[in-house]
C-alpha cells in the first residue's frame, strides 16, 4: 500500500479510502466487517462514512456497524483513521442538521457513540451551510478539539470560493481550518478542475474523489450491457446513451493497455496532483480486491493525454475560459 500525507497535515492515510455508504443498506454487518478487515490487511487505513449513511436500515445504522467492528479488536480502532460527516438532517425537529453550534455538539456525540469511539479522525461538513458563519462554526470545532473529540476537519461538496473564505476565517483565529475536501470528480466530471481543485492545492487541501467510477458507468458499463451482465436505473441508462461513445473509446483503450476500466478510472485519479485518495465503495469483498489493482497501474504522459482526449477536462480559471 502507498501512503500520503492528507493535505497540509502530518497524518498518513493510505492512498485509497475505504467508503461505507453501502453498509447496511447493500451489505449486511457480518460481510461489512469482512471487508473492512480485509481493507486493513491490504493496508487500507482510511475509512469514510457519514451520521446520515444506512439507506433503508435507518440512518446512522452505517456509523453503528463501524462501532460493532471498532468494539470487536482494539487494534482496530488504533490502525484506522476514521472520517465522518455532517450536516444532513438526521430528524424532522429544528436544529437536526446543518452547521450550527447547536447541531455541531449534538451531532459529534451521537456519532462517537454509535461508533464507539472517544474521538473522530476527521470530522467533513458534507456541504456548505449558508446559514451558519464561520465565527460560530470554526468556534464549536475549536471547542471540539480542546475536548479532544476530533483532530482534523474537513468539507464535502464546496466550491472554491468556499474553501478560500473557510481558511480566510480560520487563519484569523490562528486556527487549521480544512485539511481536505471530498468533491465528485471522476474522468466524466472534471468541473472541479476549473476551481475547487487549483484553490485546494493553494491552500494545501487534500482532494477525497467520490463516486470516481461515476456510479459504475466507468467501470466497462458497455460491455456490461452489451453482455447483459447488469442492469442499470433509468437515470444511469440515460447518462450511459448520453456518453456511449466517449464510454465505447474508454473501453477500448483500457483493453489496450490491458486494464479493467474501472481500475484505469482509479488509477488515472491517482495521478492527479491534488488527489489524495479516492473513495471506494465495495459491496461485497470481491470488489474490495479489484479494486487495489489500481495501485499497479503507471500511466505515461501519452496514456494520461489519450483519456484528456476521450474525456476532454479542464484547465484552471480563469485560463480555461479567458486570456
Amino acid at each position: 500500500m502507498e501512503y500520503t500525507h492528507l493535505g497540509r497535515t502530518g497524518l498518513s492515510v493510505s492512498r485509497l479510502c475505504l467508503g461505507t455508504m453501502n453498509f447496511g443498506s447493500q451489505t449486511d454487518e457480518p460481510t461489512a466487517h469482512h471487508i473492512m478487515d480485509n481493507a486493513l490487511d491490504q493496508g487500507i487505513n482510511f475509512f469514510d462514512t457519514s451520521n446520515t449513511y444506512g439507506g433503508a436500515a435507518g440512518k446512522g445504522r452505517t456509523e453503528e456497524i463501524i462501532g460493532t467492528w471498532f468494539a470487536g479488536n482494539s487494534v482496530r480502532r488504533e490502525r484506522t483513521v476514521i472520517a465522518t460527516k455532517l450536516y444532513g438532517a438526521m430528524g424532522d425537529w429544528p436544529n437536526e442538521g446543518k452547521l450550527s453550534a447547536l447541531n455541531i455538539r449534538r451531532a459529534i456525540d451521537a456519532s462517537l457513540r454509535r461508533l464507539q469511539t472517544d474521538y473522530v479522525d476527521l470530522y467533513q461538513f458534507h456541504h456548505i451551510d449558508r446559514d451558519t458563519p464561520w465565527e460560530e462554526l470554526w468556534q464549536a470545532c475549536e471547542t471540539l478539539v480542546a475536548q479532544g473529540k476530533v483532530l482534523y476537519f474537513g468539507s464535502s461538496n464546496f466550491a472554491g470560493w468556499h474553501l478560500a473564505v473557510a481558511q480566510a476565517e480560520a487563519a484569523k483565529r490562528n486556527f487549521l481550518g480544512l485539511v481536505s475536501e471530498q468533491s465528485h470528480y471522476n474522468l466524466l466530471t472534471r468541473e472541479v478542475e476549473l476551481e475547487v481543485l487549483p484553490a485546494a492545492q493553494a491552500l494545501g487541501i487534500g482532494v477525497i474523489p467520490w463516486s470516481p467510477l461515476a456510479s459504475g458507468l466507468l467501470g466497462g458499463s458497455v460491455r456490461k450491457q452489451r453482455d447483459g451482465k447488469r442492469r442499470y436505473s433509468d437515470f444511469l441508462a440515460k447518462s450511459l446513451e448520453k456518453h456511449r461513445e466517449q464510454l465505447g473509446a474508454y473501453e477500448d483503450f483500457a483493453e489496450k493497455l490491458g486494464h479493467e476500466p474501472g481500475d484505469l478510472a482509479l488509477a488515472w485519479l491517482l495521478h492527479q496532483p491534488a488527489v489524495t485518495a479516492p473513495i471506494i465503495g465495495p459491496r461485497t469483498p470481491e470488489q474490495l480486491a479489484g479494486g487495489l489493482k489500481a495501485l499497479d497501474i503507471k500511466l505515461s504522459a501519452d496514456d494520461l493525454a489519450a483519456l484528456d482526449e476521450i474525456f476532454p477536462g479542464y484547465r484552471p480559471a480563469p485560463e480555461h475560459y479567458a486570456w
